[in-house]
């Protein structure tokens, strides 16, 4: 950490006054994430320890700049220590937008304007920048070519087939495999492929989209991007809008290329399936293999698009035991109970409320008992300062003073840590009440600070209904739910 504060004073000549871990969706990176700030200035602070990864996406923002890309720019690096500052571009990904544009299967006019923005984007970075592109710095390939396809398709096939309980033959499979890996082969190769475009990579400030996470990208085919986006599972595009925005790529993209479209066609599905194929395989490294519970949410999202993909779509070339295994996924009860269709209507209310300890803890109304209770009285008390005796932990000076100490950072992580995992649990097992309580010795300054900060964290994340309540205040925060 102290390296970052190093590069956030060398670049911006003072000191950062907070430092803030972001833990984004709980994420598979093993990247550590931490906003530096102080006042108006922040950045984004990265530190990890696979040189050649930090290599590619320096070098590739820079490149991207240089093309008008809306990238963060590179404010300065230690690679030595496996650590860089980059700008900051908020807490508003796609994903985020639109979870908060959508009730259930409709979505707002402001989340479609939003998506088109970004499909018209993607053909810059596939072409226009990629034409020059230092093809060098990929890594851990620099192609998406057959071996980068074998990895996929083996992570698919052991740690989501094997460990979902999944029958197939393995020779007959391994068959299709190399029948599917030749057909991708055939198609043209010769642009930039980001590899990991979808909407936890995309932020939107003032409504305009900026792109994050293409170290990953190498050389490649133009469907791969769009087929990852608009089949991103969890985003759960309906079928019409996908179309619309594919169309809408397409008509960007012709403006690039010499575009034949029953030629990119010929082989879209067939990336649509194999970018499906890796997200699975890392659900189910991550949720099965692994026991991290909230991956294994994503898993209905993608049998939804299985189910339409074998309903809708023919392919070119036959794979007999590869549908065959798609045909037993989607009919697995199993899977379907990770998160099912009407879990996805039933929200999840986590009430969170500020107490005083004083005056005893607070009432489940819902009539579960259980969550959570979080001691604050060990952190730092505003209420000491004659200044802030008549206000509340939703005032800007509380706000203030709480912010700049390290010890109520810390506190609310590890209790935020807590929550995150219980609300993954919970949502996975289509339980519908969850009571989080920050208590104090008033309950008027640091509960309330940190009600407020957890209840703001939560509206970020879909499938929940938030309520913020400060029991001794006796009034509900005005922002009191979210889908």
């Amino acid at each position: 950490m102290e390296v970052l504060q190093k590069l956030f004073e060398q670049h911006f000549r003072v000191r950062a006054a907070l430092v803030e871990p972001l833990h984004g969706e709980l994420g598979g990176s093993g990247r550590k994430i931490i906003r530096l700030s102080n006042n108006k200035l922040s950045a984004i602070g990265i530190l990890y320890d696979v040189r050649e990864e930090n290599v590619a996406f320096l070098e590739f923002s820079r490149h991207f700049r240089k093309h008008g890309l809306p990238v963060p720019e590179i404010y300065c690096e230690d690679l030595k220590h496996g650590a860089y500052l980059e700008e900051d571009f908020g807490g508003t990904t796609l994903f985020e937008f639109l979870s908060n544009h959508r009730n259930q299967s409709s979505i707002t006019a402001e989340a479609v304007e939003a998506y088109r923005k970004v499909v018209e984007i993607l053909p810059r970075f596939q072409v226009e920048a990629g034409r020059d592109l230092n093809y060098k710095v990929c890594y851990p390939r620099a192609s998406f070519d057959r071996q980068s396809i074998s990895w996929d398709l083996n992570y698919f096939k052991y740690y989501f087939l094997r460990l979902a309980g999944i029958p197939f033959n393995e020779q007959t499979l391994e068959r299709d495999f190399s029948r599917l890996t030749k057909f991708l082969l055939s198609a043209d190769r010769d642009y930039f492929l980001y590899r990991d475009f979808q909407s936890r990579n995309v932020m939107l400030r003032d409504g305009e989209p900026f792109f994050l996470d293409y170290q990953g990208g190498r050389k490649g085919a133009l469907q791969y991007d769009i087929a990852s986006l608009l089949y991103d599972a969890k985003a759960d595009l309906p079928p019409e809008l996908r179309q619309q925005l594919l169309d809408h790529y397409l008509a960007g993209l012709a403006t690039h290329i010499d575009l034949d479209r029953e030629q990119f066609m010929k082989f879209y599905y067939a990336y649509v399936y194999v970018r499906i194929m890796q997200a699975l395989g890392a659900y189910g490294f991550r949720g099965f293999y692994e026991r991290k519970a909230h991956f294994l949410q994503s898993v209905p999202f993608a049998l939804k698009n299985l189910r339409w993909l074998l309903s809708n779509v023919q392919l070119p070339i036959a794979m007999p035991s590869l549908m065959e295994a798609f045909k037993g996924i989607v009919a697995s009860e199993k899977l379907q109970s990770l998160g099912t269709e009407s879990a996805k209507t039933q929200l999840l209310t986590v009430r969170i409320l500020s107490f005083s300890f004083h005056k005893g803890l607070p009432q489940d109304e819902s009539g579960n008992g259980g969550g959570f209770v979080f001691d604050a009285r060990s952190l730092p008390n505003p209420g000491r300062e004659e200044r802030f005796k008549s206000s509340t932990g939703k005032d800007v000076g509380v706000i203030d003073y709480l912010n700049r100490e390290e010890s109520v950072h810390k506190f609310f992580d590890s209790a935020k840590s807590l929550v995150d995992e219980s609300v993954s649990v919970y949502q996975s097992r289509g339980f519908k009440h969850l009571m989080v309580c920050f208590g104090c010795t008033g309950g008027q300054h640091r509960s309330v600070y940190l009600a407020e900060k957890l209840g703001d964290h939560l509206r970020s994340k879909s499938g929940l209904r938030v309520v913020v309540l400060h029991r001794e205040q006796s009034q509900l925060n005005p922002k009191a739910s979210n889908e």
